[in-house]
Order: structure tokens, then sequence, then C-alpha cells
């Protein structure tokens, strides 16, 4: 089962790749930056997700 934090961090993660891609495009150091943020937001957002899905599957066995 997927729960909300790990689509919101997939979403995040995509928008940064597309905004590190279009900050490269444009030559815009900032954007890169921001973008790159973004996806470790992203990243970290989906694993504490994923981290509560392993959770409620353990409690859940149990």
């Amino acid at each position: 089962m997927v729960n909300k934090n790990q689509v919101k961090g997939e979403i995040k993660d995509i928008a940064g790749k597309v905004q590190e891609a279009t900050g490269k495009l444009v030559g815009s150091k900032e954007q890169q930056a921001k973008g790159l943020k973004k996806q470790v937001e992203g990243k970290s957002e989906k694993a504490y997700g994923n981290a509560k899905e392993v959770v409620k599957d353990a409690v859940n066995k149990h």
C-alpha cells in the first residue's frame, strides 16, 4: 500500500528534477540548486513514508 508521504515525496522529487533541468537549460545555478534541494526533500519524505509502511506491516503481522 502507498501512503501520502510516499506519493508527496515522489512528486517533490520529480518536480525537483524538472526544476534542476530547467535551471540547466536557462543557465540558472539558483534554479538548479533549488531543484536539487527539492529532490533531497522528496527523497527524504518518500523514505519516511516507506519506513511508516514497514512499521505498519510489522504491527499488522503481530
